[in-house]
């Protein structure tokens, strides 16, 4: 059985609004959705600074949901790290996500004392079609 959170959404959310206050300039940014043992469940709202010619959302907006959402997953698996870091992501897009929100589902395959590796599923809100599936490693620094 994974380890039980040892973070709360509530305090990832304000953890998150405190070290990265920038993340909500210039619209809504992702919003924590919830954290269970190993894993988080992002939303990214659906925003028009978010599209790409074409009338997509953007390859960057999901990637950055990606992101974050593993971010959150280790947050809430460790505690604040704040200098926890990406080493490697990689997405294979795999449909044109619709003009809605975009929930970001991250799981932690593997989390260690120095690294944790996890994978991103991104869907269009109400879809069950992925629109993106991304896998990530974050560093985690010596506490």
């Amino acid at each position: 059985m994974p380890p039980e959170p040892v973070m709360s959404r509530e305090a990832v959310s304000a953890f998150l609004d405190e070290v990265f206050p920038q993340i909500h300039h210039g619209g809504p940014g992702p919003v924590v959705e919830a954290v269970g043992p190993l894993s988080a469940t992002m939303r990214l709202p659906y925003h028009e600074r978010h599209l790409r010619p074409g009338g997509t959302i953007s390859g960057p907006a999901m990637m950055g949901l990606a992101d974050v959402a593993l971010y959150v997953a280790v947050l809430a698996s460790l505690g604040p790290v704040p200098l926890a870091v990406t080493t490697n992501l990689s997405f294979n897009f795999m449909r044109k996500p619709a003009r809605r929100d975009l929930i970001g589902e991250a799981r932690l395959m593997k989390l260690g004392r120095q690294l944790a590796v996890g994978e991103v599923l991104i869907r269009s809100e109400g879809e069950d079609d992925l629109v993106c599936h991304a896998t990530g490693t974050y560093a985690i620094p010596p506490r």
